[in-house]
């Protein structure tokens, strides 16, 4: 559990960082998102899980 919290912790830091250093850069991605079809953004997560899955495994092993 308690690496569960780092790992939300870490995640949390790096999405504030990308914030704060690139506020116009982050808006601008972000409005770029809604031309992205649905089935797109749901591969890319898909093998985002995948890669982190496997990442996550292969440390804990």
């Amino acid at each position: 559990m308690r690496e569960l919290i780092i790992a939300f912790g870490l995640f949390l830091f790096i999405e504030g960082i990308l914030y704060a250093l690139f506020p116009s850069k982050m808006k601008n991605m972000l409005k770029k998102i809604d031309t992205i079809k649905d089935s797109q953004l749901r591969s890319g997560g898909l093998i985002f899980a995948v890669i982190g899955f496997f990442i996550i495994w292969y440390l804990k092993r």
